[in-house]
């Protein structure tokens, strides 16, 4: 799945998905609601799922965010995602949490292989290498 399913709307904000973005516990959100759930909270560590309630540590823009990654507003976006993804993504020290991310970033490289015209992107790849070790 290169995005959310069409008939689902943000947990957040209830509306379409703007700049939709999926955890690594798989569910999506615009990529602005869930910055700002993590700006509500601590910004000095990782923010929970609001359906779940999991720690996020992997935040994976959709296909079509990266397409529009040339808008002014997306690419701010997008940088905070990065932002958060090099803040949080290599913290994964407890083997639950890493057993916990497995599905999700075997499911997003199964997909890969499935696919060879899309490209992985690189932080995917060091977590399912970081999380096989």
């Amino acid at each position: 799945m290169d995005g959310p399913p069409g008939n689902d709307c943000c947990a957040i904000c209830h509306g379409h998905f703007n700049i939709a973005c999926q955890a690594n516990c798989s569910h999506w959100f615009c990529g602005d609601c869930i910055m700002l759930v993590w700006h509500h909270g601590s910004v000095l560590q990782p923010c929970k799922c609001p359906l779940c309630r999991r720690q996020i540590t992997l935040l994976v823009p959709g296909e079509a965010s990266l397409r529009e990654r040339n808008d002014p507003n997306v690419a701010e976006v997008l940088g905070k995602i990065e932002r958060y993804n090099h803040l949080f993504g290599g913290n994964t020290s407890s083997l639950v949490q890493r057993m916990q991310d497995l599905p999700f970033l075997l499911r997003r490289l199964l997909r890969e292989i499935m696919d060879p015209q899309r490209s992985l992107p690189v932080v995917i790849k060091a977590r399912v290498y970081i999380a096989v070790k």
